[in-house]
């Protein structure tokens, strides 16, 4: 797990406690949790704290953090994400994105805001990252949270064979669902991997009846070309039980994750989409027949 939010309004009904889960198969180039794509844990490093002490260098057991050009570089082949370098950090510049959690923890911590759920309507969401990368792990929380009479939400792209949804899509109360292009090609190119999987599993959860809202990023010059808008609608409209749809606006909240992990973030130049152009997707789902929310 790489993060747990409480009080969460946005990933699901009513109040929820999100749980975020490492580890995605996609590699999405808009994604805003970069920290999330990889199953390990992950050294982030806050460059602008650093008050260059030094107690990094003195900590790390493996040599991978270094003096250079007077301040503390991190050869990230050899980091081993140990953590002992972010345990000595004075100013909070290096941390850890990533630790080993127990079921009954993650439902301990869940369980803390059980009367605010009551009110609301709310309960727990499985996000990530992608859930079902950890298939065992998100089954047995999503069992244990059904057992404890918790509302339960997976937040996923749908990427995984059919056999891991089938085994525990009985304990989830509602599927977030993510759609981004109904073109194969171009879903590989911008996530890395085809759709074929994941549109058939949406197809065989809305013909088992549950219950769906697929979320669609709405990414300028990527999933907002009118093509993908009508193709998309044309997909989720014939299902056996067309779903609401939330449309995303792209935002550039997480670029900055990018450089705290050495990674080269792919679409620098993109802005947020207008809201005009939102308004126009939305228009041409709702004449597809779709219920449309979310932008």
């Amino acid at each position: 797990m790489f993060d747990i939010r409480r009080y969460s309004i946005h990933d699901g009904p009513g109040i929820r406690t999100a749980v975020f889960l490492k580890g995605c198969v996609l590699s999405c180039w808009w994604c805003h949790n970069p920290e999330s794509q990889s199953p390990a844990p992950e050294m982030i490093l806050h460059e602008e704290r650093c008050i260059r002490c030094g107690s990094c260098v003195q900590a790390c057991p493996h040599g991978a953090v270094a003096w250079v050009d007077g301040a503390p570089v991190t050869d990230r082949r050899t980091c081993e994400s140990c953590g002992t370098c972010a345990g000595a950090c004075l100013a909070d510049a290096r941390q850890i994105a990533g630790r080993a959690v127990s079921v009954e923890h993650v439902l301990d911590v869940v369980e803390r805001d059980r009367p605010f759920y009551e009110q609301s309507g709310g309960g727990m969401t499985l996000s990530g990252g992608e859930p079902l990368r950890q298939p065992e792990f998100t089954a047995d929380v999503l069992r244990e949270a059904r057992r404890r009479g918790l509302h339960t939400v997976l937040d996923t792209c749908g990427h995984a064979p059919w056999e891991v949804l089938d085994r525990l899509r009985r304990d989830v109360d509602l599927f977030l669902y993510d759609v981004k292009l109904a073109d194969a090609a171009r879903h590989r190119r911008f996530t890395g991997v085809d759709n074929e999987r994941i549109l058939d599993n949406l197809r065989r959860l809305s013909v088992l009846g549950h219950e769906i809202v697929v979320r669609m990023p709405v990414v300028p010059g990527v999933t907002d070309g009118a093509d993908n808008v009508v193709a998309v609608s044309a997909l989720l409209a014939a299902l056996p039980r067309p779903p609401r749809v939330d449309l995303l606006p792209y935002h550039r909240i997480g670029v900055g994750k990018y450089a705290r992990l050495d990674r080269r973030y792919r679409l620098p130049q993109t802005d947020a989409p207008t809201r005009a152009r939102m308004d126009q997707i939305a228009s041409t789902m709702t004449a597809a027949g779709l219920r449309v929310g979310g932008n």
